[in-house]
């Protein structure tokens, strides 16, 4: 009996080890089928970046400054493998400071290859700054651009500091380090010195469009009032060059540069979905809360809401 216990007893652990082999066995089976799997998506994706294709830069909501986005950009001007870049806008603008980065990290890709602007429902203020590089400037009929301007505001809580008996006090190096502040009213050394700030900006602004359009600086100040034109007012300005989207832009890159219609088109990618849409919006309000400054981030956007 004994022996027979003990036979017993090989034969259960023989069933486990048996067992055990066969999960680790599958195991490695899905491992391997796993790894061959990603080594064969990974080629393909290897295989298409190899080639020759247009990448498409999306550039949506406010903007701004983005290193990432900017060195990802810039890179494109020296990728061999890219044929041509179609920049999809769609914003209504952003910090002055971002809008110019990206128009110049565009400009450098303009400078090597073709460059192409399509814009979706609104490519306004910092939004059409970025767009200018381009080659040619596609804009649907109904589509809000322009909107060339910078505006720099401020609020004066002191009102309702003095109804709540409360006061501020700051020492300042000079008269101009606390303006603008939320617990008092621009002095009018202040006003005039914000002033020459917004427009020194808008003075960089209205060059680059002067520039980028073959248009006198006279003539972009007389449409640089700040307001927004529909895609259709905008061609008849010569804000932008034709009425259509993508397919056109493909069409005339095709006619007029040599791209050939049928080249693939990949999405510039940069970081996770949250850096992209969260990330890249708490940066921005973090530099216009600047705790390092007096001064609020200069933008170059149009928003309705701040029609007065």
């Amino acid at each position: 009996m004994p022996n027979s216990g003990l036979e017993a007893d090989l034969l259960l652990d023989r069933r486990r080890l048996k067992r055990r082999l066969v999960f680790w066995r599958v195991l490695a089976v899905v491992a391997i089928v796993g790894a061959v799997g990603y080594v064969a998506i990974g080629g393909r994706s290897a295989a298409f970046a190899g080639g020759q294709h247009i990448t498409r830069v999306n550039v949506s909501g406010v903007i701004s400054a983005n290193r990432q986005l900017i060195q990802a950009v810039t890179a494109l001007a020296k990728d061999r493998n890219v044929a041509a870049v179609v920049l999809a806008v769609d914003s209504p603008g952003g910090s002055v400071s971002g809008g110019e980065s990206l128009h110049d990290a565009l400009e450098q890709v303009a400078a090597a290859k073709p460059v192409v602007t399509v814009m979706g429902g609104t490519a306004a203020s910092a939004g059409y700054m970025i767009s200018l590089p381009a080659a040619r400037i596609f804009a649907s009929n109904a589509t809000l651009t322009g909107s060339i301007g910078v505006i720099l505001e401020t609020g004066n809580a002191g009102g309702l500091l003095d109804k709540l008996g409360l006061t501020a006090e700051a020492i300042i190096s000079g008269p101009l380090k606390d303006q603008p502040s939320f617990t008092h009213g621009l002095s009018p050394a202040g006003r005039e010195y914000l002033q020459a700030l917004v427009g020194d900006m808008f003075g960089q602004f209205v060059t680059m469009v002067a520039q980028a359009r073959h248009m006198d600086e006279a003539k972009v100040r007389e449409l640089a009032d700040g307001r927004a034109y529909t895609g259709r007012q905008a061609l008849a300005l010569g804000l932008v060059d034709q009425i259509g989207g993508e397919p056109d832009a493909r069409a005339w890159l095709e006619k007029e540069k040599g791209i050939k219609a049928d080249l693939p088109i990949a999405d510039l990618k940069l970081g996770s979905f949250y850096d992209r849409t969260v990330g890249a919006t708490l940066g921005l309000i973090s530099q216009r809360l600047g705790l390092d400054s007096s001064v609020g981030l200069p933008m170059a956007i149009w928003d309705p809401l701040l029609v007065r």
